[in-house]
């Protein structure tokens, strides 16, 4: 069996070669530049191109986000591994910081008290956090949580990222959010997660 060729190609380059082969394969979208920025890194953070067909955007999201990152308000995820992928670097030029309230001994404590998940109780402890964007791509009860404070006009974050992953309420919360009139990027059906989350993110930290 033959060997694949492998690209002699330097470090530096790597990326914007990785976007290149994106953007070839997909050829021209709907989105718009600032769009697709986000959606190719989605792609490149999975190697998976549906992303271009399920991910949508509020008309308002990609101003949202942008404005909360540089008003310096802060970012909120659901799992520590968002936690450690998103450009702290990036957002604490603009004086925001990332917040994962998930290991928080009130956290545990609120969620065996009120009898819900910790994700769930993660929300609550960080709606008052001064929360521009709230990421969210492990857990759908996080997502749903969120849709819910923000309906009874509790917990205000700019921009709702909602792409959590897998076979129970991820669909559905992000149908769900699919619907809202509040700014929102999602992917729609099972496909997701926190290397999603994160890499929207990031994708809004270089635009700013």
């Amino acid at each position: 069996m033959q060997l694949p060729e492998i690209q002699q190609i330097g470090p530096l380059e790597i990326e914007a070669e990785s976007f290149r082969i994106i953007e070839a394969e997909i050829g021209a979208t709907d989105f718009t530049p600032e769009e697709f920025a986000v959606v190719r890194r989605c792609i490149h953070a999975t190697g998976d191109f549906s992303f271009a067909d399920n991910m949508r955007f509020s008309s308002t999201a990609i101003k949202a986000g942008l404005a909360a990152i540089r008003a310096g308000k802060n970012i909120l995820v659901d799992v520590n591994m968002a936690f450690a992928g998103i450009s702290k670097g990036l957002l604490e030029k603009f004086g925001g910081r990332v917040i994962c309230r998930i290991s928080d001994p009130a956290t545990v404590a609120r969620a065996k008290t009120e009898n819900m998940t910790r994700s769930e109780a993660a929300i609550e402890q960080a709606r008052q956090d001064n929360i521009g964007i709230a990421a969210v791509g492990n857990a759908p009860t996080a997502l749903l949580k969120t849709m819910q404070l923000a309906d009874k006009g509790i917990f205000k974050p700019d921009l709702i990222i909602g792409v959590p992953v897998g076979f129970v309420n991820a669909a559905e919360s992000k149908e769900i959010l699919a619907g809202k009139k509040h700014p929102f990027i999602t992917a729609l059906g099972r496909k997701g997660g926190t290397p999603v989350a994160v890499a929207a993110v990031n994708a809004l930290l270089r635009l700013a």
